[in-house]
Parts: structure tokens; sequence; C-alpha cells
């Protein structure tokens, strides 16, 4: 996968203050405001920043915890990890595999299959594909 990267300035220009916030320097959506938090409709979840598919509405579910959640990515070569120790918590931060966007962190404590959460802000994400579910 081909990477892509952007100036600083570049970025500014393309996403709004709080996509840029998030998605750029790592900030998070205030829990229960994000437009996918409680969305129940068909897709799949692409990139803010690039476009790359990340998850399917397939693999969506309710953690509770405010933020859109998924038990696993579209493919293994989607997301990318890194340890996250700001905030004084070790966490495992997610990331976008083709543009470094932030776009949340996932969590040993999700429903079968996988066991794993990954809790996304909602401005990291756009649903595209969209069907209204029945």
């Amino acid at each position: 996968m081909e990477k892509i990267t952007k100036s600083d300035a570049e970025w500014r220009d393309q996403l709004t203050p709080e996509e840029y916030k998030v998605c750029r320097k790592k900030g998070t959506e205030r829990p229960f405001s994000g437009e996918y938090n409680k969305c129940d409709v068909r897709g799949t979840y692409v990139c803010k920043c690039c476009g790359l598919p990340l998850f399917s509405s397939e693999a969506k579910f309710d953690s509770g915890t405010g933020w859109p959640s998924f038990f696993a990515p579209i493919s293994e070569d989607a997301i990318r990890e890194e340890e996250d120790v700001s905030l004084f918590m070790r966490r495992t931060e997610t990331l976008c595999a083709r543009c470094d966007s932030h776009l949340g962190h996932v969590f040993p404590d999700g429903p079968a299959p996988t066991g794993l959460r990954y809790c996304m802000n909602s401005v990291s994400l756009k649903l595209v594909g969209a069907a209204e579910t029945e």
C-alpha cells in the first residue's frame, strides 16, 4: 500500500478544525457526540483523511462507551497500531495504515469473535455505500 503524505498546511486545508485536531493531532471527540456512535446504517467506514476502507458496519456494535466500536477492522492491513502512553495510561492507538490518521484505540474487552473493541472517533471516519437497516 502506497503511503499518503501531506504537509500540515495541506491537512489543515482539507479537514475541519475538529477533524484536524483528532486525525492529525491525536485528539478525541467528546463521548456520545459523534455522528456514528448510535448509527445503525449498513456500509463501509473509510478514513476521513484518505478514503481507505477501515471497518464494515457488520463488525460494529454498541459498546456503551460513547464512541463507535467495532470488533475487527475490514482487513489486517487497513490499520496499524502504536503504543500510546499519554494521559498516564498504557493503551494501543489505532491509525490508518495509509495516511497515519489517528482513529482511536483498541482494547481487549470486546465481543466474540475477536474479543477486541476498536473504539473509534466518528470524525476520523466517513460512512460510504450506506443503506438503511431494516
